[in-house]
């Protein structure tokens, strides 16, 4: 008799369950409810339901989209986070926050290298894998942020910034974690998760309360990335 698994006849009721059905690579739940929030949120800035502008709106969904696709590891936050970098590149002029405003061409750079880091950049040029930072990495970046942060600050003195030393502070953390971010190491939730703490309070006093709104939720979605990024680290062994 034989009893290996792999080799018996199975009857159509003990066959593996049916794969949930998947739209791009996310659940259906998850595709229904981006599409539905982002729609209702276009939809009520067009009509002019509320108080904030399209390009802010804009900003939101595609921000909102890419970090959760960022915490699901999909390919996809890489293109998405492209054309979110021209949407607040506008807001930040219009708001005078010019650090964060020049991160995002800095970003639109690094999400081109990042996309290709995550295709390639693995062994053989493989898929890359979640790793955690190197000791290297640690001694080059953690003197880097505070020399960075004085530099910055004295440039936005210079040019008049809304909020000099904290949007340079927050431009540089930003920058890390978006280093980090494409290497994939699981550290880059913590930088967000620094940087999100200072930046709803600034959008705030900078009257753009849907932009704050969306680093709250992306302070949200840190802590759901640093979960699942650990528990794919651990699958992967």
């Amino acid at each position: 008799m034989n009893s290996d698994p792999a080799l018996s006849v199975q009857s159509p009721k003990s066959s593996r369950p049916a794969t949930p059905k998947q739209i791009f690579g996310l659940s259906f739940l998850e595709f229904t409810i981006m599409a539905f929030t982002s729609a209702a949120i276009l939809l009520a800035s067009w009509l002019k339901a509320w108080p904030i502008e399209l390009t802010e709106a804009f900003g939101f969904v595609t921000g909102g989209i890419c970090v959760w696709l960022v915490v699901r590891e999909h390919m996809w936050n890489w293109p998405l986070g492209l054309l979110n970098n021209v949407f607040f590149f506008i807001l930040f002029f219009k708001g005078r926050l010019f650090a964060d405003m020049g991160l995002q061409v800095v970003y639109l750079v690094l999400g081109i290298y990042g996309w290709w880091n995550w295709l390639f950049g693995g062994a053989q040029r493989s898929v890359l894998k979640i790793s955690g930072t190197t000791r290297i990495e640690w001694l080059l970046l953690l003197p880097a942020i505070p020399l960075a942060t004085w530099a910055l600050r004295e440039l936005l003195l210079a040019v008049n910034g809304a909020a000099p030393f904290w949007d340079a502070l927050t431009t540089i953390l930003s920058l890390v974690a978006q280093y980090l971010l494409c290497k994939k190491r699981l550290e880059n939730w913590a930088f967000w998760i620094a940087a999100d703490l200072i930046y709803v309070p600034l959008y705030v006093s900078r009257q753009l309360p849907l932009t704050a709104a969306l680093y709250a939720v992306f302070l949200a979605m840190c802590f759901t990335g640093i979960y699942e990024w650990k528990k794919s680290m651990a699958n992967a062994k």
